[in-house]
Parts: structure tokens; C-alpha cells; sequence
């Protein structure tokens, strides 16, 4: 026996398909909502998918004051994007077999010769400096002005201080190690120690070094550790209420409740006498940090070999968490997505990603074909704000989890 016919539902209207919002439009959205909040001031975005930029976004403003518009050629300045820059540089040489990443670095660099609390010397690597896994700090992360870094007159890399990168080395091989090296992770003055490393090595200053071993093959020439034209670099700001403000020459602002905070000099970048500091002295553009990231990400090409870009993006630190940071562990220069589920990201298990204080953030998700630099003018939004999360959730397609 057949089963009757089941009749159409005439007064039931179909459910309309709504079209998936293109990327652009996600993208847009996101960042003009953080201006339209006043979280952001400007912002230059690129994304590429499959090696095509396929999301090219300059908005808002370079200079508030003078109405001036944010363009995608201008010149940032970098503060921790020059670490993925000078960790490159560094790697170049060790595909050259001028550095070995696993030998003492006192064999370059004989007179940095940092000891442990107890007054024992100990031995670092280039890995663990390339890893943050040497047992070195930050002076802005130090609880109070009269921390050991701040005794030591220990420059981040970002004021103005007179000195020069020798002397800064020696400085901060006179404060005692944090923890005995690999056997820790701290994010810390260790590319600067590695930008002294590099110049010792190439046998050049490092702005010398790093044009000849990644920014002159690449040819990228509007990276550097100088800001020739000032006219091309946005005003830095700083998130407030109820709208940021320009920072202040030698303004310090905090980066965690509790730590005394990066003593800022936006002039920094136009001095050409300023030690060239590996982990914050470079400016640049945004197309020209994607242009590095993209060559990474397909394999190194004729900068580096691929064994050595998989090594940079390899977990090395053993197992350890960065603070605040479940399921992310770091690599040689930036940090590595060992577990999305524990991270509550859409990202894949291998996504590179890092920033820097003046408003920055990238990621690379090989598995996806994408690199994404978004870099601003406003910190912290930009480097660590909810701009940053919900940039990533828009370029993955995943809903916003803010009203």
C-alpha cells in the first residue's frame, strides 16, 4: 500500500537566499566601525589569497590635525614588525653557513656574556634568541621605573636614547638573565641582541645588513631603519576617551596593567644617528612587509631555502604556552597556532602571526593560501584591540562576536 502524496504548502513563502558578503565588504565594515568609534584613526589593510591581493583598503586619516587621508603607500613605523624583518636576515646568513643557529653566540660576540641570578654564566644561542627563549626581558615590561633594565639605562629600541647598539649590548648583558636559557619563553630585547649579532657576522652595520640580505633582494626600498620623508609617515596615536590622542614625544604609555610601559619617541624614525634596534627601529610600508610575508609563505624562493622558512614557522619552544595566549607557541620570529580549539580562533593549526606597538597586526595562514597585514596609526587598537579580532573573524567569514 502507497503512502497518499504529500500536498505543496501554497500560503508558505520559500526562505530567500541571502547572497555570503564578499570579503571586501566584511573587511570594510570591520575597519569602519573602529573609526567610526574613534578605536582607530586610520588603517591601511591588504590581503592576499593564493598569492593575489585580493582586498587592497587605505581609510581614514594620517593626521588628524590636517585633515591629511590615510594612503596605502606610507611609511609606518614598524616597532615589532621589524623583528620578522631582522629574524630574516639573521636566517640568510645561516643559509649562507656564516651563523649556526644552535652554536653559543659568544663565538661572534664574545663580549656579550650575560650570567644568571646567581652570578653563573650561561650560554645563548641564535635559535633561542630568534625564539625568545634566551632569558632575556623587556625594560617596559618591568614593574616600576626602578627596574634592572631601567637601573641599567637599558634602551627597548623606541626612545631616544644617545647611545649606540654596542653600547646598549653591553648594557643589557649587564643585567642578570630572567631564566636560564630554553628553559623559558619571555618576549624580549632579543632581536636587538640579534640585530648585534647579524652586524658582527655580515661584518656591516645592520641597516647595511639587512638592505643587502632581505629589503635589496626583495626590492623593497621604502623599508628601512630611517624615515627619509617625513612628509609619507602618519602621526602615531594613542587610544583614549573619548577619541585618541597624538603621542607625545617621549610619552610613555603602559602596555599591561601593572608594567611601567614603553617610553615612545615618534621622532626616532627620522634620526639617522639612532642605534638601529633589530626588534623596533624599522619604518615601512605595508606592501612591502606583505611582499616579504607572501615569499615566506610560498617557500622562502630565492631569498631562503625552504627547509628554513618550515623551521621559522616550527614551534620552538617546547611545548609552552605565551602568556595569555592558549594553544599559541612561538617560532623563529613570530608566533605559531599549535591548537585553533584552545586558541577560539578560525585560523589553521600553523597560522603565523604577530604585530607591533604602533598599531600593527599580520598573520599568515599557509593552509588557506592567506596573508593579511592590517597596520594603523593608533595603539594599541591596532596591535591588540578588538580591530584585530574582528579583522580576523571577517576574513574568515565567521560571525562577530561584538554587537
Amino acid at each position: 500500500m502507497s503512502l497518499p502524496a504529500l500536498a505543496p504548502y501554497p500560503d508558505v513563502a520559500p526562505v530567500p537566499t541571502v547572497p555570503p558578503v564578499p570579503l571586501p565588504a566584511r573587511i570594510d565594515a570591520v575597519v569602519r566601525q573602529a573609526l567610526y568609534e574613534r578605536r582607530l584613526v586610520g588603517a591601511v589593510v591588504l590581503v592576499s589569497r593564493d598569492g593575489e591581493v585580493v582586498h587592497r583598503q587605505a581609510t581614514g586619516l594620517a593626521d588628524c590635525e590636517s585633515g591629511q587621508p590615510m594612503t596605502v603607500d606610507v611609511v609606518f613605523r614598524l616597532a615589532s614588525v621589524s623583528k620578522p624583518i631582522v629574524s630574516v636576515a639573521a636566517l640568510v646568513l645561516v643559509a649562507q653557513g656564516r651563523l649556526d643557529l644552535d652554536q653559543g653566540i659568544d663565538r661572534w660576540l664574545p663580549e656579550f656574556r650575560p650570567r644568571l641570578a646567581d652570578g653563573r654564566p650561561a650560554t645563548v644561542t641564535a635559535r633561542q634568541l630568534l625564539s625568545h627563549t634566551a632569558g632575556l626581558g623587556y625594560r617596559f615590561f618591568e614593574a616600576s621605573a626602578d627596574g634592572p633594565y631601567a637601573r641599567a639605562g637599558v634602551s627597548d629600541g623606541m626612545d631616544d636614547a644617545a647611545i649606540s647598539l654596542a653600547e646598549n649590548l653591553r648594557r643589557i648583558a649587564g643585567v642578570p638573565l630572567l631564566y636560564a636559557p630554553g628553559t623559558a619563553w619571555g618576549y624580549s630585547l632579543a632581536t636587538d641582541v640579534l640585530g648585534a649579532l647579524i652586524e658582527r657576522v655580515h661584518g656591516t652595520p645592520l641597516d647595511t645588513a639587512v638592505r643587502q640580505l632581505v629589503t635589496g633582494p626583495l626590492g623593497i626600498a621604502d623599508t628601512g631603519f630611517v624615515a627619509g620623508d617625513a612628509r609619507r609617515v602618519p602621526t602615531a596615536y594613542v587610544n583614549g576617551d573619548p577619541q585618541p590622542h597624538r603621542l607625545r614625544e617621549g610619552e610613555i604609555v603602559p602596555v599591561a596593567e601593572g608594567t611601567v610601559g614603553i617610553s615612545y619617541s615618534p621622532a626616532r624614525t627620522f634620526n639617522p644617528h639612532a642605534f638601529p634596534s633589530g626588534g623596533a627601529g624599522m619604518a615601512g610600508t605595508a606592501q612591502d612587509f606583505l611582499r616579504l610575508l607572501e615569499t615566506l609563505r610560498q617557500g622562502g624562493g630565492t631569498l631562503l631555502p625552504r627547509d628554513l622558512v618550515e623551521d621559522m614557522g616550527r614551534d620552538q619552544t617546547g611545548g609552552l604556552d605565551l602568556p595569555d595566549a592558549p594553544g599559541v607557541g612561538f617560532g623563529l620570529g613570530f608566533s605559531v597556532l599549535r591548537d585553533p580549539r584552545l586558541a577560539g580562533s578560525p585560523e589553521s593549526a600553523g597560522t603565523w602571526r604577530w604585530g607591533g606597538a604602533y598599531g600593527h597586526a599580520w598573520f599568515v595562514d599557509r593552509s588557506q593560501g592567506l596573508s593579511v597585514v592590517a597596520f594603523t596609526n593608533t595603539l594599541y587598537e591596532g596591535m591588540s584591540g578588538r580591530f584585530v579580532t574582528d579583522l580576523r573573524d571577517a576574513v574568515y567569514g565567521r560571525a562577530p562576536t561584538h554587537p
